[in-house]
């Protein structure tokens, strides 16, 4: 295919498309490579729409890691909206770049960036735009490698014939050591086509090439086994860990957005992993083990990032972050620095045992004092030990009587329902709740303009967690269960008015949970529902639940399943499950102990801190949990002016 510009073509059609701004491409840090000076050549796509997708901040690390390489060059690309894509068939204008709007299909690589499933429609969107044949096996050595990542890559099955190959685990060594395979396999005149180059990357081990693997199932419609379909294809594939952060300070020089897009702030990964626990988070989980940047790593790239972009706001971002060992020297640090500046920082989310009045002042010093927002998510005592959340509602009421006495007005409280032995009374002590903490506000603050707002979403389990065996609530009974909790809060008159209350029904929840625990023969339900027009699934207001119930009721009949058999069914200890070969470093016996402790509500310690538990992370992958502190502080130590 040819690599140059489709710009001309795209041009004439931005007048009749809404935000074209989004499509033009020459974002402040962009990067754009001569093509023939390079040999490899990737296109990154995060599949959303260009406001979710640039910020991103996995597909920006891997465009700089890829573009500081000589002769490699990284473009990038993002979903379009139905009304460009209308268009783009119309005129038979590809699937592009917004760097220098050369083709996708022109590359050596499109490597997708999947943090939820439901971008699966939309990759095949962009596939097809691409020219892309949308299975595996009918593309040719002509084709790019149509590679998967992120955190719904740990279960690819679904994807399985729409992929040619996926990456678990952290993608900034995996990316460069694919490049050189691919930059050899080319230099030789790619020798066996691409069968070759796939089997190339399959042997390290640390590439999983569905085509390489045979599913075998059972006449109940469990997986038998899942075996290597030819020698030198290893049985497990294992993740990816990057242990130095430090020696990855990306993004260096952040992309600034010309649209609005969903974050307007630079940001900084301070630490990544999490050892919490938490029995239902998956990112916690497949990110172990904890490993965190010095508080100096931070200080520069906060400095050389805000140099490069005029941002006005830093986000300190990872799973848990007011768990870093030094995230106090370290928010005084920013904060004294950037005073007259007036840079402000913010924290994804703070969990209740880790807030205190000095750390929330100094994220709050230089900028505007918003909401705080906190995670407790199951509602009541004994849910909380069942997904061994260790927060007491004591640890709630005491933490948000801080805020409203030191002059916080909003709190927001968010939390899961369909969690594993949830009741109805376990729903309805989220109402209890958030009486309990207005009322508490109203006292130590002595103002009635006090507010809480709860915001709740569904559970689905998840693969590589101890609920990866747990029946999903259907869609009906969350329903029942927030409608319950909606009335219990709309008829307090003393407090009801005080308390917002936000939530999704369990319908995205459901394919969500078809998406996340399926295995190939749910790829078939993937492309019905993109063939009958479904996209942007993500997306409430293009999102479906009848297109993916119909797609799933005409397919997946033939194959002996059923959309319950994946969601709401449990599943036994024997069960082979689709992602087993994929090896994320969690021993499968202790998560199963895991969710037998879970069962029977016992808690379990943060291994940061105490004895290790054998989650079999560390030995498995020869790495060790990495915490501070450093006992160093922010240079320089004046203020920046």
């Amino acid at each position: 295919m040819s690599a140059e510009s489709v710009f001309p073509q795209l041009e004439a059609l931005l007048p009749h498309v809404q935000k074209p701004i989004q499509y033009v491409g020459g974002e402040l840090n962009s990067t754009v490579k001569p093509w023939d000076e390079c040999d490899v050549r990737w296109a990154l796509m995060y599949p959303d729409a260009y406001e979710v997708g640039l910020p991103n901040q996995g597909v920006m690390i891997l465009y700089e890691v890829l573009n500081e390489r000589q002769g490699v060059l990284a473009e990038r690309t993002y979903s379009v909206w139905p009304d460009l894509e209308a268009l783009m068939r119309e005129h038979e204008v590809p699937q592009f770049t917004v760097d220098s709007h050369r083709p996708v299909g022109a590359f050596d690589v499109f490597g997708l960036s999947f943090s939820t499933e439901l971008g699966y429609t939309n990759m095949l969107t962009a596939l097809d735009l691409a020219g892309i044949p949308l299975e595996s096996r009918d593309r040719t050595v002509e084709d790019p490698i149509v590679l998967a990542g992120g955190h719904a890559a740990f279960n690819p099955e679904p994807i399985a014939e729409f992929i040619d190959c996926a990456v678990i685990g952290d993608g900034e060594q995996a990316v460069l050591e694919i490049t050189e395979i691919v930059r050899a396999w080319k230099a030789e005149g790619r020798p066996g086509g691409r069968d070759e180059v796939l089997f190339r990357l399959s042997k390290t081990g640390g590439v999983y090439v569905p085509r390489f693997y045979d599913v075998e199932y059972l006449p109940d419609g469990r997986i038998g086994r899942v075996v290597p379909n030819r020698s030198g294809v290893p049985w497990r594939v294992s993740k990816h860990t990057v242990m130095d952060l430090d020696e990855w300070p990306y993004p260096k020089q952040p992309l600034v957005p010309l649209a609005e897009t969903v974050h307007e702030r630079m940001s900084v990964e301070i630490f990544r992993g999490c050892t919490r626990g938490c029995r239902f988070c998956q990112a916690g989980m497949i990110t172990r083990p904890v490993r965190e940047r010095s508080i100096t790593g931070i200080g520069e790239m906060v400095e050389k990032g805000l140099k490069a972009t005029g941002f006005e706001e830093v986000g300190l971002l990872s799973l848990s972050s007011a768990d870093h060992s030094e995230i106090g020297e370290i928010a005084k640090g920013l904060a004294d620095r950037y005073t007259e500046d007036k840079i402000g920082l913010s924290l994804p989310s703070t969990r209740v045992d880790a807030f205190n009045v000095d750390l929330a002042n100094e994220l709050t010093r230089n900028g505007r004092r918003s909401g705080l927002t906190f995670a407790p998510e199951g509602g009541s005592e004994r849910l909380r030990k069942v997904i061994n959340k260790m927060v007491s509602e004591e640890d709630l009421i005491r933490t948000v009587s801080t805020a409203y006495g030191n002059g916080w007005r909003q709190v927001k409280l968010y939390f899961m329902c369909g969690l594993p032995t949830e009741t109805d009374e376990d729903v309805l002590q989220i109402g209890d709740m958030a009486v309990k903490v207005i009322a508490k506000g109203r006292e130590v603050s002595g103002q009635n303009d006090i507010r809480c707002t709860v915001s709740i979403g569904g559970f689905v389990p998840k693969p590589h967690t101890p609920f990866q065996w747990a029946p999903q609530l259907s869609a009906e009974e969350t329903d029942a269960r927030l409608k319950k909790l909606r009335d219990k809060i709309r008829d307090d008159k003393k407090y009801g008015r005080s308390i917002g209350f936000r939530y999704h029904d369990g319908k995205p929840g459901i394919v969500e949970g078809l998406l996340s625990r399926g295995d190939r023969r749910v790829g078939s339900v993937i492309r019905a529902v993109y063939e009958a027009g479904g996209r942007f699934d993500g997306w409430r207001e293009h999102f479906s639940y009848d297109l993916w119930m119909s797609s799933a009721e005409k397919t997946l009949p033939d194959l002996g399943v059923d959309v319950d058999w994946y969601t709401t069914r449990e599943r036994t200890y024997e069960e082979v499950l689709p992602w087993d070969h994929l090896d994320s470093g969690l021993d499968k016996d202790w998560l199963w102990e895991d969710w037998q402790d879970s069962l029977d509500e016992t808690e379990v310690e943060d291994c940061r801190w105490t004895p290790c538990f054998d989650c079999g992370v560390c030995p498995q992958m020869d790495t060790s949990i990495q915490i501070g502190p450093t006992g160093r502080t922010l240079l320089p130590l004046t203020v920046v002016k």
